[in-house]
């Protein structure tokens, strides 16, 4: 009965460790950090589709999307830092509520406008350097099975699909890889004032991605809330090219623990 007992007891134990466990790991996620897998291609070649991220979700302070336990102070600035132009951010879109991840363009009070392709800010151009292509193979990507946009269009099914890189460097010299497909109805655009408390978001695949140049009215981003913000995307963890994670095979494994810029 005695070694019975102790048995249980060591049992007991070991369940009480693995339930702490992972109360503590389910509070610290809550607190500071949220999983984000990469659905789309909108903002190749800085993220692709099935990398796997930790959202930093303390880097702004906190907002309505990513106080925990909705017990933040009224402003939640005071803990967090002032977002960035050029910051890689996840936010819940104004009108569908769903998550997205974008670059931050334009800050409150800015003018945006895009002119052929090139950001200007506060008339101020953000230079395009050419770097070459970015090539991947035409072939369905992810869960979703999707077929990625190509410049040299029409491309086969197992061709290469390429795209025009360049290397943008923005006022604050912070610079990034954007792609570009062609002449796009986003690559004009007319001039748009930020709000106060709001923020302008663009995808680096700069010809395929439903961003802050589409109003919401016509199913777009447009403008988005401080409060909408959730964090910053510092460093893709993991990644996996296949339909499941599971097929090891296709993980990506040159993008475990890769910075994003």
């Amino acid at each position: 009965m005695a070694k019975s007992s102790k048995k249980s007891e060591g049992i007991g134990e070991t369940i009480k460790t693995v339930v702490y466990a992972l109360l503590i790991a389910g509070i610290f996620r809550t607190l500071f950090f949220q999983p984000f897998w990469i659905p789309s291609g909108s903002m190749k070649e800085t993220l692709l589709i099935g990398d796997f991220l930790f959202v930093n979700k303390m880097a702004y302070g906190y907002s309505q999307y990513s106080c925990p336990f909705g017990l933040c102070p009224i402003d939640g600035r005071l803990f967090g830092d002032e977002p960035e132009r050029g910051d890689v951010v996840v936010f819940r879109h104004p009108v569908n509520g769903q998550d997205f991840i974008k670059r931050l363009i334009g800050l409150p009070g800015d003018k945006v406008q895009i002119r052929n392709g090139v950001v200007f800010v506060n008339d101020e151009e953000f230079p395009q350097e050419p770097i070459g292509t970015f090539d991947e193979d035409m072939a369905p990507q992810g869960p979703q099975q999707l077929f990625p946009k190509c410049a040299n269009a029409p491309v086969g099914q197992g061709g290469t699909c390429e795209k025009e890189a360049y290397r943008e460097t923005n006022a604050e010299g912070r610079s990034y890889t954007v792609l570009n497909v062609g002449n796009g109805p986003t690559d004009n655009t007319n001039v748009y004032t930020v709000p106060e408390g709001h923020y302008f978001f663009m995808g680096d695949n700069r010809d395929n991605s439903t961003d802050s140049r589409v109003s919401q009215m016509a199913r777009g981003v447009g403008f988005v809330p401080y409060e909408n913000l959730i964090g910053r995307a510092d460093r893709v963890i993991f990644s996996s090219a296949g339909k499941s994670l599971f097929y090891i095979w296709t993980w990506r494994l040159d993008r475990f623990f890769e910075k994003v810029e």
